[in-house]
């Protein structure tokens, strides 16, 4: 049986970015990047493509707008 990998973009949409996944979207943030503190309070998923100012730059996707305890806005890059 194979699995698919997490950190690729295409399976961590697949496995976080729905309704039904957001709290435990919220949790694996705020362990990742918040030293498991309860900042992040709430998410909006988003799909916004923007490309690279040069064709050999990366596109980017800007994939999780969060609002955070203090009532700050991030975006996170998947």
């Amino acid at each position: 049986m194979r699995f698919i990998n997490p950190r690729t973009d295409y399976a961590f949409k697949k496995i976080f970015s729905s309704a039904e996944s957001k709290d435990i979207l919220i949790s694996f943030l705020n362990s990742l990047l918040y030293k498991g503190q309860n900042t992040i309070r709430d998410l909006e998923f988003i799909n916004i493509y923007e490309a690279g100012a040069i064709a050999i730059f990366k596109d980017s996707f800007l994939d999780v707008r969060a609002k955070l305890d203090n009532g700050s806005i991030v975006i996170i890059e998947m």
